[in-house]
This record gives C-alpha cells, structure tokens and sequence, in this order.
C-alpha cells in the first residue's frame, strides 16, 4: 500500500484533491480511498487530505502518519506545521512555489512547481488542487493522465472542466510527465 497526504489551507480544495487522486486511481486499476483530516477550521487554517493506494483491498481507516508522498498546495505551511513529519525515506514531496523552500529533508525527493502562476493564468484563480494533481500524477505515476482526465470532467462540467484539465496537463509536462 502506498500513501499520500496533502497539506493546504482551508479553501484551497484539499479534500477535492484527494478525491479525485482516489477516483483517479481507482479509474487506473487500483483499490484507493481517500479522506480529510480537520475540525471545525476556518477558511484559511491548516488542514489535511489522505489518499491510499492499493492492489488490494484497503482496509486500514486511520490518519496517514507515514506516507510514500507529500503535497504542500501553500508553502508557508512549511514554517508552521512539519509537512515532512513521517515521509518515507525516498519519498516524493511536491511543493507549490516560485522558489525552493530552505532546509529541506535530503534523504526524499523535492520537487517544486509554481501551481498559483498555472493556476492564475490557466482557470483565472489561484485555487492550486487539480494543477498539483497533475504535478502528483507525474511525479508518482500512482494515476495515469487519462483517468486524471476523466476524474477532472466528472467532477467539473463544460469550460470548467477543460480549464482544469488544461491545468493538471501543463504541471504534468511542467514535472516532466510528458517525456
């Protein structure tokens, strides 16, 4: 089984990020579930989303305590909640900012991309989710672009849904998913 959780800050879609990396995988082949992590939060406090993959039956309900990946939809989070606690040796961190972040773990894989300047100029708002999902689909490989395509029109009709497919395209290639 492998992990992934996602930190992001009230707002930020979070939870519709690990439901769509759950459809998609499930959409993939695998057994997936996905879940948040929050109380009574306000828009903008700290939260977070689990997702597991599985090429069986899950059937483990706690919180992720020590994940294969990490997604960071805010960077500032860094400085207030420890977004590494836990992350397996070798695992994937994938972090939304214009510049790397300092002190960083060195025995996992960091890799930064500017999800909020996609984000603006492909959907017109900074609302990071589905542009990170495709970060996360090529730096994994857990989910494969079609079924993040096909999770992204599920949930978003018409123009909506071709902006966010758009969006997760562009972090795909941008990670390197293309090549």
């Amino acid at each position: 089984m492998r992990e992934l959780r996602i930190h992001g800050r009230g707002g930020q879609g979070s939870v519709t990020a690990a439901e769509l990396i759950a459809v998609a995988a499930f959409e993939s082949g695998v057994y997936s579930q996905a879940f948040p992590a929050f109380g009574v939060e306000r828009r903008g406090a700290p939260v977070q989303a689990f997702v597991r993959f599985s090429d069986s039956k899950i059937r483990l309900r706690s919180q992720v305590y020590e994940p294969d990946y990490v997604i960071v939809q805010d960077s500032t989070l860094i400085k207030d909640v420890n977004v590494f606690q836990g992350l397996k040796k070798g695992g994937i961190a994938i972090i939304n900012t214009e510049k790397a972040p300092d002190n960083l773990p060195e025995d996992v894989r960091v890799l930064t991309l500017d999800a909020t300047k996609i984000a603006l100029e492909v959907l017109g708002v900074p609302i990071t989710n589905t542009t990170l999902i495709g970060a996360f689909a090529a730096a994994s490989g857990e989910i494969e672009l079609d079924a993040l395509e096909k999770a992204l029109r599920q949930r978003f009709a018409g123009s909506l849904a071709d902006k966010n497919v758009a969006a997760s395209r562009r972090a795909y290639d941008g990670i390197g998913g293309g090549a």
